[in-house]
């Protein structure tokens, strides 16, 4: 399966892990700074590997090379853009989150893929932690009964060198703040476990110590579901002095869970009613993790080409992606409004939210 790779940043090792993992065909590089390019390739011991084409234009790269999955790894704003190019061309795609920065543009990739009859996957590669795995295993069998209220909270740091290695970082209409680039993965595995049906959110964000930025560095949220259960979110990068912990709280009638670690990697609590000799694997699990983004974009990529193969949709599919990306423009939407927001989201753009602050 011949594979090309658009932006080359701080989250591409990952993406090239997976591709030599899953002994993809690499044959295409692109970001509009070739300089990325090489360092990456240098990284990962494929320097010298003339069979791989580096490109500055995206476009150019896709019309030159017969491509049949691309990951779009840029700048958040570029996301829709790129991917709906690549969709047209009849290419399967994994988009970085978020995969776009509008209700709107989101619903064109969904459109567009089902036209196309192409497999587009948002990179929510934590679905696929062991730990949530676990998690997601127990609320399919139905051990939790019925839910009760669940939490996520990402606090992490973020400081001034973070935002200089690229400055799109931290602006409205190419990133979002902290819910929508850190906060993400965990606001999609909480809505994910508890149903996915939002009957209605309230936010409020603020930006604290990070003045050089437009958007928010923290954000809380209380969430309800149309199940009736109700849940909490809170998203940061005001933490001193690094990051402390990703967790994700589910609570039931006969259960309750808590992942934690870095990045949910973690099971910190595993107890429900009808335990049995299996569960004691559970209590205390840890799945080691090199940084942040855990491990996940391995699994991420083996599923898409096992979807791509058999012509079924991917474990995290584009919907996915937009339901995460929706939870989010909802906080800010309810931010912007200074009152709670009704789901479905119409449309509702991350750059409305210029000058909040």
């Amino acid at each position: 399966m011949k594979y090309g790779l658009i932006g080359c940043g701080r989250i591409a090792t990952n993406h090239v892990k997976a591709v030599l993992n899953n002994n993809l065909e690499f044959v295409a590089a692109c970001d509009i700074e070739e300089s990325q390019i090489n360092n990456l390739l240098t990284k990962h011991g494929l320097d010298k590997d003339t069979a791989i084409k580096h490109y500055i234009d995206y476009k150019k790269m896709i019309e030159q090379n017969k491509l049949d999955l691309v990951a779009i790894a840029t700048e958040s704003g570029n996301h829709a853009e790129i991917a709906l190019y690549c969709i047209d061309h009849g290419i399967n795609c994994i988009i970085e989150k978020p995969i776009a920065m509008s209700i709107q543009e989101a619903d064109q990739i969904i459109r567009h893929a089902e036209e196309k009859g192409v497999k587009v996957s948002a990179c929510h590669q934590n679905r696929f932690n062991i730990a949530v795995q676990e998690m997601r295993k127990a609320v399919e069998a139905g051990r939790f009964g019925k839910l009760s209220h669940g939490s996520v909270h990402v606090r992490w740091n973020r400081n001034v060198d973070y935002y200089t290695q690229a400055p799109w970082r931290g602006k409205w209409a190419s990133d979002g703040g902290a819910l929508m680039n850190q906060c993400i993965h965990g606001i999609d595995l909480l809505r994910w476990m508890m149903g996915d049906e939002v009957e209605e959110v309230y936010g409020q964000t603020r930006q604290q110590f990070h003045d050089y930025l437009e958007a928010e560095d923290v954000g809380m949220a209380v969430i309800k579901f149309k199940n009736g259960a109700v849940a909490t979110i809170e998203g940061t990068t005001n933490v001193y002095p690094r990051n402390l912990e990703e967790t994700l709280y589910l609570f039931g009638e006969n259960g309750t869970v808590k992942l934690g670690g870095t990045s949910t990697n973690n099971i910190d609590v595993w107890q429900f009613a009808d335990e049995t000799e299996a569960d004691h694997k559970n209590k205390g699990l840890e799945e080691a993790t090199s940084n942040v983004y855990g491990n996940g974009h391995t699994s991420l990529y083996a599923d898409v080409i096992d979807a791509v193969k058999n012509d079924r949709r991917p474990y995290v599919d584009v919907v996915a992606g937009r339901n995460a990306l929706e939870l989010v423009l909802a906080i800010y939407k309810s931010q912007k409004d200074g009152k709670p927001v009704k789901l479905p989201l119409d449309d509702f753009a991350s750059a409305e939210m210029a000058g909040e602050f």
